[in-house]
């Protein structure tokens, strides 16, 4: 419960935050994409295309505008949103006026790799906005329409062919009115889970998931030190290692996975926990959802239902989560502790 209240006043503060928006509009992209280890050093290495005032010799002409001032992103990717387009010359015959550029539109643009054929749902401030399926290689591509200039955060999760779901990607994103952002390199997590809810202690336990095709997959187990391993993904994604208990003393344990393929590193996967004990006890999904706190329908209680109830924290809920808040919280028509507390006590993780 503490770990749930501190994650929750983190979350709230961070939402408190003043943000600046620009005073006018401005036409073309911002993109956004990982940082590079090494970047801020004013030295251009592989897979940066700029350092801090190093631009590689770079200008906006060069990047297929007519003018303007080019930049560099923290992230050590060209920033173009002061590079300037110039309209295209008037065409010969029939006289006067201007040439009127068409309204720009104001979108996000969210690409990436999860796992092959997998399904990714992208949410904007809590709520699902997108999903889409990624191909046969795990890269999937999402666009947001229709938005309004402004700051946003968003979140991606991505699940396997077995329903587990990963840990959620979160990117709070100022989006600029007239523009296109452009939130690329995203690489989420595997996913996890073992075959064992108790393992005997000198047997092994199996740790799979899924992930990018051919994959390199870090297992880490913890213990009072702890352990690692490696193992590969199929090109189907699918990732299987098998773990010696032996080492491990009795109790409870925890572990995790993350991929790298091509240089890019994913953030570790959820922590699931397993015991070490006496006896083999296989794990197995819920038989039934839980009878409250499951606020996105997928049978389970965990962030993302801990983030669509923080969310609405202190608003006016809508009349369609009036519904749900009933259902599936204490129906008192506002979110409070006493929501998080349910939530706490029905956590499946």
């Amino acid at each position: 419960m503490k770990v749930l209240l501190i994650l929750f006043v983190i979350f709230i503060n961070f939402r408190g935050a003043v943000l600046t928006r620009p005073v006018f509009a401005i036409s073309g992209t911002v993109d956004i994409t990982g940082t590079v280890p090494g970047c801020g050093d004013g030295v251009i290495q592989t897979g940066e295309s700029c350092d801090g005032s190093n631009l590689n010799s770079q200008t906006c002409s060069s990047q297929g505008f007519s003018g303007g001032t080019l930049t560099c992103n923290a992230n050590c990717t060209f920033n173009t949103s002061q590079c300037t387009t110039a309209p295209p010359p008037p065409s010969g015959g029939g006289g006067g006026g201007g040439f009127i550029a068409p309204p720009s539109e104001t979108a996000a643009v969210f690409s990436g790799r999860a796992y092959p054929k997998s399904t990714v749902t992208l949410l904007k401030d809590a709520q699902i906005a997108a999903t889409a399926i990624a191909g046969s290689d795990a890269a999937f591509s999402m666009k947001l329409s229709g938005l309004s200039g402004g700051n946003y955060i968003f979140a991606i999760y991505g699940e396997d062919s077995k329903g587990n779901r990963s840990s959620l990607l979160t990117f709070p994103t100022s989006v600029t009115s007239g523009a296109t952002t452009y939130v690329s390199g995203i690489f989420i997590a595997p996913t996890i889970a073992t075959d064992k809810s108790e393992v005997k202690r000198g047997d092994n336990i199996a740790i799979f998931g899924q992930s990018v095709p051919s994959a390199e997959i870090t297992i880490a187990v913890s213990s009072e030190d702890e352990f690692f391993g490696k193992t590969a993904a199929d090109k189907s994604g699918a990732y299987l290692y098998n773990f010696d208990t032996a080492p491990l003393d009795m109790g409870q344990h925890f572990t995790k996975s993350k991929a790298a393929r091509d240089g890019a590193i994913s953030s570790f996967s959820k922590a699931i926990s397993f015991m070490v004990g006496t006896k083999n006890i296989f794990a197995q999904l819920p038989t039934k959802c839980p009878a409250k706190a499951d606020l996105n329908g997928d049978c389970r209680v965990n962030l993302v239902d801990f983030s669509i109830a923080a969310y609405w924290y202190k608003r006016p809920l809508s009349a369609a989560f009036v519904q749900k808040e009933t259902e599936s919280l204490n129906g008192d028509g506002k979110i409070n502790l006493i929501d998080f507390s349910i939530m706490a006590f029905y956590w499946t993780g």
